[in-house]
Protein backbone atom coordinates (compact mmCIF):
# COMPACT_ATOMS: atom_id res chain seq x y z
CA UNK A 1 0.00 0.00 0.00
CA UNK A 2 1.37 3.39 -0.92
CA UNK A 3 0.86 6.19 1.82
CA UNK A 4 -0.45 9.05 0.52
CA UNK A 5 1.08 12.78 0.49
CA UNK A 6 1.95 14.03 3.89
CA UNK A 7 -0.24 17.53 2.70
CA UNK A 8 -3.56 15.34 2.52
CA UNK A 9 -5.60 16.96 5.66
CA UNK A 10 -5.99 13.98 7.81
CA UNK A 11 -9.62 12.80 8.19
CA UNK A 12 -8.80 11.26 11.77
CA UNK A 13 -6.46 12.76 14.59
CA UNK A 14 -6.17 11.56 17.77
CA UNK A 15 -4.73 14.02 20.35
CA UNK A 16 -3.07 12.86 23.94
CA UNK A 17 -5.47 9.63 24.01
CA UNK A 18 -5.33 8.17 27.25
CA UNK A 19 -7.80 5.29 29.63
CA UNK A 20 -6.65 4.30 33.07
CA UNK A 21 -8.89 1.44 34.84
CA UNK A 22 -7.83 1.80 38.45
CA UNK A 23 -4.32 1.91 38.77
CA UNK A 24 -3.45 0.05 35.43
CA UNK A 25 -2.80 2.44 32.10
CA UNK A 26 -4.23 0.81 29.09
CA UNK A 27 -3.21 3.76 27.03
CA UNK A 28 -1.06 6.53 27.69
CA UNK A 29 -1.05 9.96 25.57
CA UNK A 30 -1.21 8.78 21.63
CA UNK A 31 -1.68 10.85 19.49
CA UNK A 32 -1.19 10.06 15.68
CA UNK A 33 -2.99 11.36 12.78
CA UNK A 34 -4.34 9.21 9.52
CA UNK A 35 -5.11 10.87 5.65
CA UNK A 36 -7.75 9.96 3.66
CA UNK A 37 -6.78 6.72 1.67
CA UNK A 38 -4.14 5.66 4.12
CA UNK A 39 -3.84 1.92 6.26
CA UNK A 40 -2.16 2.60 9.09
CA UNK A 41 -1.48 -0.83 11.39
CA UNK A 42 -0.94 -0.86 15.04
CA UNK A 43 1.60 -3.50 15.76
CA UNK A 44 3.25 -4.59 19.47
CA UNK A 45 3.57 -7.25 21.96
CA UNK A 46 0.44 -9.20 23.47
CA UNK A 47 -1.00 -6.49 25.91
CA UNK A 48 0.50 -3.24 24.41
CA UNK A 49 -2.86 -1.87 24.67
CA UNK A 50 -3.48 -2.04 20.67
CA UNK A 51 -7.30 -2.94 21.02
CA UNK A 52 -7.64 -0.46 23.94
CA UNK A 53 -6.84 2.28 21.44
CA UNK A 54 -8.89 1.23 18.32
CA UNK A 55 -11.60 1.22 21.19
CA UNK A 56 -11.24 4.76 21.84
CA UNK A 57 -11.14 5.95 18.49
CA UNK A 58 -14.51 5.08 18.06
CA UNK A 59 -15.55 5.51 21.50
CA UNK A 60 -16.24 2.03 22.17
CA UNK A 61 -14.22 2.14 25.42
CA UNK A 62 -14.59 6.29 26.91
CA UNK A 63 -10.82 8.02 27.30
CA UNK A 64 -9.30 9.33 30.80
CA UNK A 65 -8.18 12.05 29.05
CA UNK A 66 -7.48 13.20 25.59
CA UNK A 67 -9.90 13.34 22.21
CA UNK A 68 -10.13 12.45 18.73
CA UNK A 69 -11.25 14.45 15.38
CA UNK A 70 -12.75 13.47 12.92
CA UNK A 71 -12.37 15.36 9.93
CA UNK A 72 -11.75 18.08 12.09
CA UNK A 73 -14.79 17.89 14.36
CA UNK A 74 -13.98 17.06 18.22
CA UNK A 75 -15.72 13.71 18.38
CA UNK A 76 -16.82 14.37 21.53
CA UNK A 77 -19.64 16.93 19.49
CA UNK A 78 -21.05 14.57 17.85
CA UNK A 79 -24.02 11.43 18.71
CA UNK A 80 -22.47 8.16 19.13
CA UNK A 81 -24.40 6.31 16.60
CA UNK A 82 -23.04 8.94 14.08
CA UNK A 83 -19.60 8.23 15.24
CA UNK A 84 -19.94 4.58 14.54
CA UNK A 85 -20.99 5.45 11.22
CA UNK A 86 -18.20 6.69 10.31
CA UNK A 87 -15.73 4.88 11.97
CA UNK A 88 -16.67 1.53 11.43
CA UNK A 89 -14.76 -1.63 12.92
CA UNK A 90 -14.50 -5.36 12.38
CA UNK A 91 -14.06 -7.25 15.58
CA UNK A 92 -12.02 -10.00 15.88
CA UNK A 93 -15.30 -12.12 15.55
CA UNK A 94 -18.10 -11.62 14.31
CA UNK A 95 -20.80 -10.84 16.17
CA UNK A 96 -23.31 -11.07 13.64
CA UNK A 97 -27.70 -10.84 14.78
CA UNK A 98 -29.93 -13.92 14.26
CA UNK A 99 -31.57 -14.00 11.02
CA UNK A 100 -30.67 -13.41 7.72
CA UNK A 101 -27.44 -12.28 6.18
CA UNK A 102 -29.59 -9.38 4.32
CA UNK A 103 -31.24 -8.74 7.75
CA UNK A 104 -28.13 -7.70 8.96
CA UNK A 105 -26.16 -5.49 6.28
CA UNK A 106 -29.59 -3.92 6.40
CA UNK A 107 -29.21 -3.31 10.04
CA UNK A 108 -27.43 0.02 10.39
CA UNK A 109 -29.11 1.83 7.04
CA UNK A 110 -32.39 1.17 9.36
CA UNK A 111 -30.89 2.87 12.04
CA UNK A 112 -30.95 5.96 10.45
CA UNK A 113 -34.29 5.48 9.05
CA UNK A 114 -33.01 3.70 5.70
CA UNK A 115 -33.30 0.56 3.51
CA UNK A 116 -31.19 -1.16 1.88
CA UNK A 117 -32.41 -2.31 -1.69
CA UNK A 118 -32.15 -5.69 -3.25
CA UNK A 119 -30.05 -4.69 -5.64
CA UNK A 120 -27.82 -2.66 -3.06
CA UNK A 121 -27.50 -6.07 -0.42
CA UNK A 122 -26.91 -8.05 -3.71
CA UNK A 123 -23.90 -5.72 -4.55
CA UNK A 124 -22.76 -5.51 -1.47
CA UNK A 125 -22.85 -9.59 -0.86
CA UNK A 126 -20.59 -9.65 -4.65
CA UNK A 127 -17.97 -7.32 -3.18
CA UNK A 128 -17.16 -9.50 -0.42
CA UNK A 129 -17.17 -12.89 -1.78
CA UNK A 130 -20.92 -14.30 -0.85
CA UNK A 131 -23.12 -13.62 -4.06
CA UNK A 132 -26.10 -15.29 -3.26
CA UNK A 133 -26.46 -15.16 0.39
CA UNK A 134 -28.89 -12.43 0.95
CA UNK A 135 -31.32 -15.03 2.22
CA UNK A 136 -29.19 -17.53 3.84
CA UNK A 137 -29.03 -17.83 8.01
CA UNK A 138 -26.36 -16.59 9.63
CA UNK A 139 -26.35 -19.67 12.39
CA UNK A 140 -25.08 -21.78 9.03
CA UNK A 141 -22.19 -19.78 8.01
CA UNK A 142 -18.49 -20.86 8.38
CA UNK A 143 -16.20 -18.47 10.49
CA UNK A 144 -14.68 -17.06 7.55
CA UNK A 145 -18.28 -16.57 5.78
CA UNK A 146 -19.63 -15.17 8.98
CA UNK A 147 -16.47 -12.24 9.29
CA UNK A 148 -17.08 -11.55 5.31
CA UNK A 149 -20.93 -10.46 6.36
CA UNK A 150 -19.41 -8.80 9.28
CA UNK A 151 -17.21 -6.69 6.55
CA UNK A 152 -19.94 -6.01 4.41
CA UNK A 153 -22.62 -5.05 7.46
CA UNK A 154 -19.74 -2.41 8.17
CA UNK A 155 -19.42 -1.51 4.02
CA UNK A 156 -23.21 -0.84 4.03
CA UNK A 157 -22.80 2.26 6.59
CA UNK A 158 -20.38 3.51 3.86
CA UNK A 159 -17.82 4.05 6.57
CA UNK A 160 -15.21 7.29 6.25
CA UNK A 161 -12.49 5.18 8.19
CA UNK A 162 -12.39 1.30 8.48
CA UNK A 163 -11.39 0.01 11.66
CA UNK A 164 -10.27 -3.83 11.88
CA UNK A 165 -9.72 -5.16 14.94
CA UNK A 166 -7.51 -8.58 14.38
CA UNK A 167 -9.80 -9.40 12.02
CA UNK A 168 -8.41 -12.97 10.60
CA UNK A 169 -6.72 -14.14 14.14
CA UNK A 170 -9.65 -16.36 14.94
CA UNK A 171 -9.71 -17.92 11.75
CA UNK A 172 -8.63 -21.07 9.82
CA UNK A 173 -5.29 -20.20 7.89
CA UNK A 174 -7.70 -21.16 4.60
CA UNK A 175 -10.25 -18.42 5.39
CA UNK A 176 -7.38 -16.10 7.04
CA UNK A 177 -5.90 -15.34 3.48
CA UNK A 178 -9.20 -15.38 1.92
CA UNK A 179 -10.74 -12.46 4.06
CA UNK A 180 -6.91 -10.95 4.24
CA UNK A 181 -7.40 -10.96 0.50
CA UNK A 182 -10.27 -9.56 0.45
CA UNK A 183 -9.92 -6.62 3.31
CA UNK A 184 -6.68 -5.96 0.46
CA UNK A 185 -8.62 -5.86 -2.59
CA UNK A 186 -11.85 -3.58 -1.03
CA UNK A 187 -9.69 -1.49 0.94
CA UNK A 188 -7.11 -0.88 -2.98
CA UNK A 189 -9.87 -0.60 -4.88
CA UNK A 190 -11.94 1.55 -2.94
CA UNK A 191 -8.98 3.77 -1.53
CA UNK A 192 -10.45 3.48 2.03
CA UNK A 193 -8.78 4.50 4.70
CA UNK A 194 -8.21 2.16 7.57
CA UNK A 195 -7.29 1.51 10.80
CA UNK A 196 -5.87 -1.99 12.16
CA UNK A 197 -4.73 -3.65 14.63
CA UNK A 198 -2.52 -6.98 13.88
CA UNK A 199 -0.28 -9.38 15.43
CA UNK A 200 1.17 -10.46 12.05
CA UNK A 201 4.10 -8.51 11.09
CA UNK A 202 3.65 -9.89 7.94
CA UNK A 203 -0.11 -9.46 7.70
CA UNK A 204 0.63 -5.58 8.56
CA UNK A 205 3.70 -5.89 5.73
CA UNK A 206 1.30 -6.94 2.84
CA UNK A 207 -1.84 -4.33 3.82
CA UNK A 208 -0.32 -1.19 5.34
CA UNK A 209 2.06 1.85 4.45
CA UNK A 210 2.04 3.28 7.98
CA UNK A 211 2.51 2.01 11.38
CA UNK A 212 2.54 2.42 15.04
CA UNK A 213 4.45 0.59 17.69
CA UNK A 214 2.73 0.18 20.79
CA UNK A 215 4.75 -0.87 24.20
CA UNK A 216 3.11 -0.57 27.75
CA UNK A 217 0.53 1.26 26.32
CA UNK A 218 2.41 4.22 24.95
CA UNK A 219 3.45 4.33 21.13
CA UNK A 220 6.94 4.09 21.28
CA UNK A 221 7.72 4.17 17.05
CA UNK A 222 5.92 5.44 14.31
CA UNK A 223 6.30 5.83 10.57
CA UNK A 224 6.52 3.79 7.52
CA UNK A 225 5.79 0.42 7.56
CA UNK A 226 9.23 -1.26 6.69
CA UNK A 227 11.29 1.24 8.69
CA UNK A 228 8.58 0.73 11.59
CA UNK A 229 8.81 -3.30 11.89
CA UNK A 230 12.55 -3.49 10.81
CA UNK A 231 13.91 -1.06 13.38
Amino acid sequence: MNTPPTAAPPVLRAENLTRRVHDKILVENATFAVRSGEVLAIVGPSGAGKSSLLRLLNRLDEPTSGTVFVEGIDYREMAPQELRRKLGMVMQRPFLFPGTVAGNLDFGPKQRGENLSDEAVAALLERVGLKGYAARNVANLSGGEAQRVSVARTLANSPLVLLLDEPTSALDETSKREVEALLQEIVHDHQLTCVMVTHDSAQAMRLAGRALMMEGGRIVREGGIREVLHA
